[in-house]
């Protein structure tokens, strides 16, 4: 059975136009291009949005914490500023101020005289694990209670006009 055409149709078609009942062939090929179009689309968007945070993380930077959550905020709101903040915050060298700190307050732990065990986190030598000890710099006292450093002579002792507090800073300076 032929199918006759329209009379109003042009006698040549387009290849493009389908037989009714036929498969749209065009149709399934664009269908496949858009999906995959949206998704290469979906992961570029988010590539983009977690750059300052891949930035950050890669340069091991101290508000990498801070970055992220700026970049979640962008997202969630929509807003832009939020996202050139976190660029900005990801290319900066932020000083880390906590080492500086730290040796700041114990330079003054030790000009206050107070000695490890009051001031200190890290617990007295002699009630370190024996595996700590052994990884102790070489000036640190064999046996804590001896006094007696490597390549020293015995501790000085306190005379009556010199406080044993006085000692105790000397040796630390030493």
């Amino acid at each position: 059975m032929t199918e006759s055409l329209h009379p109003a149709a042009s006698q040549h078609l387009p290849s493009f136009i389908t037989a009714p009942g036929e498969t749209d062939v065009l149709m399934v090929v664009m269908a496949i291009i858009l999906a995959v179009a949206i998704l290469m689309f979906g992961i570029l968007f988010f590539r983009l949005h977690t750059m300052p945070e891949r930035i950050a993380h890669k340069s091991q930077k101290v508000q990498f914490e801070i970055v992220a959550v700026l970049g979640l905020i962008a997202l969630f709101t929509h807003m832009h500023i939020f996202w050139v903040a976190g660029l900005l915050l990801a290319l900066i060298d932020l000083p880390d101020f906590g080492i500086s700190l730290s040796r700041i307050a114990g330079a003054t732990e030790s000009i206050a005289g107070k000695t490890e065990s009051e001031g200190s986190a890290e617990p007295p030598y002699e009630t370190m694990p024996v595996a700590k000890q052994a990884h102790r710099p070489a000036e640190v006292p064999i046996h804590a209670t001896s006094g007696v450093k490597q390549n020293e002579g015995p501790a000085p002792t306190p005379t009556k006009h010199e406080p044993v507090s006085t000692i105790r800073k000397e040796l630390g300076h030493a």
